[in-house]
C-alpha cells in the first residue's frame, strides 16, 4: 500500500453527502446563531458553547424516544418546585424539578 492519497472530486452541490453534520450545522443557524448579535469571535465562542452544552445535556433527542443523553440524578424527581435554567439570555429554557 502506498503513502498516496488521492483526493476524490465530488459532484457540485451534491445531496445527503453527510446528512447528519448538515442538520446540525442547520440547527445551530436556525436555534442560536441567527437569533443572537454576536460582537467578535470571543461571543461566538460562548454561544455555541452554550447551545452545544444544551444541546447534549439539557435537551430532549427525538431519535432517542425523547429522552435526555446525559440525565442528572434529580432529572426524574417527581416532587419539588420546578425549576428553570437559561442560557444565551433565555433563548434557550431548561425545565427541572428540584430535589425536595
Amino acid at each position: 500500500m502506498s503513502g498516496k492519497v488521492e483526493p476524490l472530486a465530488l459532484p457540485a452541490r451534491s445531496q445527503n453527502l453527510n446528512a447528519y453534520a448538515e442538520r446540525w450545522v442547520r440547527s445551530v443557524k436556525e436555534e442560536c446563531l441567527s437569533k443572537v448579535i454576536l460582537f467578535g469571535e470571543r461571543s461566538l465562542r460562548r454561544a455555541l458553547r452554550d447551545y452545544l452544552e444544551h444541546f447534549h445535556a439539557e435537551r430532549n433527542h427525538q431519535g432517542k424516544g425523547n429522552i435526555l443523553l446525559f440525565p442528572r440524578t434529580t432529572d426524574h424527581q417527581r416532587a419539588g418546585p420546578v425549576r428553570c435554567h437559561e442560557r444565551l439570555g433565555g433563548l434557550l429554557r431548561y425545565y427541572h424539578r428540584e430535589a425536595a
